[in-house]
Formats: structure tokens, C-alpha cells, sequence
């Protein structure tokens, strides 16, 4: 590392290989369209969004010792992301992501992050040996989390001296993962960043929007949560205050990386010194950018 970073982002740094095209498609199609591979991962997407907005974050991950890592640290490293403490595995692939889209909307998606979870809570090891901190001195200052990591780490975050000091920021990566954050559900550092479907599957409801969602989570003692629903709103609330946003119209275009792009530029604004309207309003126009294309 040549300088502290501003942020930590701890999970999955991997590569994106994402299929797009402009017409419908339903399952068993075969339609014609684009397929990109680009940097990716939660964490990674996060960060990349942070660094536009004139930030230094620190990736905290992991990566195999093969071209597909080596490729990938040298893409993070050229758009300026700090690896200097990324734990290279010569023995784990670098992990994967494939999704589909058609016309802006997600149709499948397959995460391999199995290096990620076989790694553990080796990837941590910055935080305790000085490098970025220690039991005795944890870092502080904000720290980007995401669900890729496994519950049992995430449990261990969830108490760990490591963190005691820190702004814990924390995305659940997909639906699918969004249980595993229940040990973090009530940490009294914790903002967690959740879209509808997450926030009733960590609440056993069925919320019928963004607002609802928030409700939901606080009551279940939540600190402080943000909830997105697509074009339709996106809250900002804690015990006692909830904030509302509803994102400008837009033509979707793309819609993997949506949700990181909104945490981050929401993180990015209150690092800035903005306040929570400015901030969420910040956000919601950040994740509308990204989503018609107009966001690199």
C-alpha cells in the first residue's frame, strides 16, 4: 500500500462474464446479443464506483495465482484500487460470476465464489498483523462487506475486536445470500443495504415495498438500513427517521451492479460530508446513471 486507503471493501473480486441483449427472452430461449467479461465481484464493483467518485479503497480479498487472477490484479491496480494486501492463493481459481439479461432486467445468474469461501478468514489477516490494524488498534474507518463471504465469517466479523472501530457498510451480494447477513442484523455499527426481496427474506415477511421493507428491518433491531425497489423508491431508515428517494425515470439498459453502484455513490456522498437527503438523493441518481448505461 502507498497511502491508507479510505475504505476497506472486504468479498468478492472476481470476473463478471455477462450475456445483454434488447429482446425478450424466456427459459430455453436462444437469442442473439453481447457477451463482455469485466471486472466484478460486490466488493470489487463497489469499489470501482468508489474510486470514480475520488476515493481510495483497499481491496480484501482473494484470488488464484493463475492468468485469470493475475490478469484481474493488474485491471484492478490500472483503474487505480489498492491489492497490496489481496491474498493470492496459488492452490484456489480465481472465482466467476455469469448472468443473462434481456432489456435491463437480470434472467439468470451463476456466482462462483468458492475460492472466496475457502479462503476464510485468511483474507482478514491485514487487519490483525498490523498492516491495517490490530486486536489492540482496529482499524477505523469504514469497511464495504458483502454476502459472498460465508455466515460463519460473517459471525465472526460480527464480534471480532478487528472491527470494533470500524463503520461497517454491508451488501448482501444476492437474494439468495441475503440470510447470511443475520448476524450483522443487529450490530450497532451496522448499515445494511438491501433491496425488497433481501429485507423480507432476513425478516420473514413480505413487505409491499421499499418503506415497508425498512419497517420491517428496524423493528427486527436493524440500526440503520437502506432499501431500494427498483424505479419505484429507495429509504433511508434507523429508529425514529426514514428518508424516501424515488429514482429518475430511465430506460434500463443493464442491470447487474445496480445495487453496488447505489451503496457506494450513497457511501461515497456521506464520506463527502453530505447529509442523509443529500446522500440518498446522491445514490438514487448514481444506480439510475448506471442502470441506462450513462454510468461507466
Amino acid at each position: 500500500m502507498t497511502q491508507r486507503p479510505d475504505i476497506l471493501c472486504i468479498g468478492s473480486v472476481l470476473w463478471d462474464i455477462i450475456g445483454r441483449t434488447d429482446l425478450p427472452m424466456a427459459l430455453g430461449n436462444d437469442k442473439p446479443g453481447r457477451i463482455v467479461q469485466v471486472p466484478g465481484g460486490v466488493a470489487l464493483n463497489i469499489a470501482m464506483t468508489l474510486r470514480r467518485f475520488g476515493l481510495a479503497p483497499a481491496l480484501v480479498s482473494v484470488v488464484g495465482d493463475d492468468p485469470a487472477g493475475r490478469e484481474l490484479v493488474a485491471a484492478c491496480e490500472g483503474m487505480g484500487l489498492d491489492c497490496g494486501v489481496l491474498t493470492v492463493d496459488p492452490d484456489l481459481p480465481t472465482d466467476q460470476y455469469m448472468a443473462i439479461e434481456a432489456q435491463g432486467t437480470l434472467v439468470a445468474a451463476l456466482a462462483d465464489a468458492h475460492s472466496l469461501e475457502a479462503a476464510g478468514d485468511r483474507i482478514l489477516a491485514p487487519l490483525a498483523d498490523g498492516r491495517l490494524g490490530s486486536a489492540e488498534a482496529p482499524w477505523a474507518g469504514p469497511v464495504a462487506i458483502d454476502g459472498n463471504l460465508t455466515e460463519a465469517l460473517l459471525a465472526e466479523i460480527a464480534d471480532s475486536p478487528l472491527f470494533a472501530a470500524a463503520d461497517l457498510r454491508i451488501a448482501p451480494a444476492s437474494p439468495g445470500k441475503a440470510e447470511r447477513l443475520r448476524p450483522l442484523l443487529r450490530h450497532p455499527r451496522a448499515t445494511l443495504y438491501v433491496n425488497r426481496e433481501e429485507a423480507g427474506l432476513l425478516t420473514g415477511t413480505r413487505p409491499a415495498n421499499a418503506a415497508a421493507a425498512a419497517e420491517a428491518l428496524v423493528a427486527a433491531g436493524a440500526r440503520r438500513v437502506l432499501v431500494t425497489a427498483g424505479a419505484e423508491m429507495a429509504v433511508d431508515a434507523r429508529p425514529g427517521r426514514t428518508l424516501t428517494a424515488v429514482p429518475p425515470p430511465v430506460e434500463a439498459r443493464r442491470i447487474t451492479g445496480a445495487g453496488d453502484t447505489f451503496m457506494a455513490a450513497h457511501v461515497a456522498a456521506e464520506l463527502g460530508g453530505a447529509g442523509p437527503e443529500e446522500a440518498l438523493q446522491s445514490a438514487v441518481a448514481a444506480a439510475a446513471a448506471y442502470v441506462s448505461g450513462d454510468l461507466a
